[in-house]
């Protein structure tokens, strides 16, 4: 289930923002709009939600 502030990857392959990741900003309507940042610009864009996959963000430490 992707939430606000998941982090998310791009999965559909005809999409132009294939394999990008961003941030999942709000959900409505069977929409979610996700945030993708990249240096000098910031953009938003509304995907079905099939089009998108949760990542793991959390990093495990070598012991």
């Amino acid at each position: 289930m992707l939430l606000p502030g998941a982090a998310v990857r791009v999965v559909n392959g005809d999409d132009t923002y294939y394999g990008f990741q961003g941030q999942v900003q709000r959900i409505a309507d069977g929409k979610i709009a996700v945030l993708f940042e990249g240096g000098n610009w910031d953009k938003l864009v509304t995907f079905n939600a099939t089009e998108l996959e949760a990542i793991d963000t959390s990093r495990r430490g070598k012991k």
